[in-house]
């Protein structure tokens, strides 16, 4: 029995240290009681809830009972307006024209003050409408861009077109002057620049400068060395041939512009 006793009272077991390192009964029991109050918690939430959700459903049916059911002589408005000659299912008014059902009652579920949900609306609408704007804005913006550029490479490539038919006239101006035994142009820049030598260009200096201060578009120099032509050898640039004379220039020839040749 003693050798038994010793046996069951060996605290320096493994099996008795694991036993007292398992049990822990403190923190067994807080995390019982937490659990325990959790539950009740849920539960007492869920009740509320559905507390809640019961009290709102009997409020709206009530609500829809009470509006479908028509007024009796115990309402006192109903009761004033009998008392002044209206019948039931008439309209309002001594001739009878007005409404016959009642105002609808709209029941307003959000949170926010009287003329909130209006000032939402106008709020949307507003932006709507400035949104629509901008993008209208916008639109007129891309097509007067595009135009714009349009424009400038249409004016862009008239003036290129109107450049290359200048240097042909004066091309065509300092063979026609050679032919005839000229030996320096009637303006300087009548001739291409590069054809003119430096003799001449020193006698023709002033009245060059004088030239080029005057006109100075492309366009002008054209009209004005197309026209020289025309009427000294009866040369149209963009017929590339000379006349044999005025009448014939004027009989075959399109016109005295490069829109007339097209």
């Amino acid at each position: 029995m003693a050798a038994r006793q010793e046996q069951d009272d060996d605290y320096m077991s493994d099996a008795f240290v694991n036993l007292q390192q398992d049990v822990k009964p403190g923190l067994a029991m807080v995390r019982r009681v937490k659990e325990e109050m959790l539950k009740k918690e849920r539960a007492l939430e869920m009740i509320l809830e559905n507390k809640q959700k019961s009290k709102k459903e009997e409020e709206k049916e009530r609500r829809e009972t009470m509006l479908q059911s028509s007024l009796g002589s115990e309402n006192k408005g109903f009761a004033l307006l009998q008392k002044m000659g209206y019948k039931e299912g008439r309209g309002l008014g001594k001739s009878g024209n007005g409404i016959v059902e009642p105002i609808p009652l709209q029941i307003k579920t959000g949170r926010g003050g009287i003329g909130h949900e209006a000032a939402e609306k106008r709020k949307a609408e507003e932006t709507t409408e400035h949104r629509k704007r901008m993008s209208q804005v916008k639109k007129r913006a891309e097509e007067f861009a595009l135009n714009e550029y349009r424009l400038h490479v249409r004016q862009k490539k008239d003036q290129l077109q109107m450049e290359g038919d200048l240097r042909k006239s004066q091309l065509a101006c300092q063979q026609l002057d050679t032919q005839k035994g000229i030996g320096v142009p009637q303006e300087t820049w009548y001739w291409l620049p590069a054809s003119i030598d430096d003799n001449a260009k020193e006698e023709e200096e002033e009245s060059s400068e004088w030239d080029y201060k005057t006109f100075h578009t492309t366009e002008e120099k054209l009209l004005i060395l197309t026209s020289y032509l025309r009427r000294k050898y009866f040369y149209c640039v963009w017929c590339a041939i000379s006349y044999q004379d005025e009448e014939d220039l004027s009989d075959n020839c399109p016109g005295e512009c490069a829109a007339d040749h097209c």
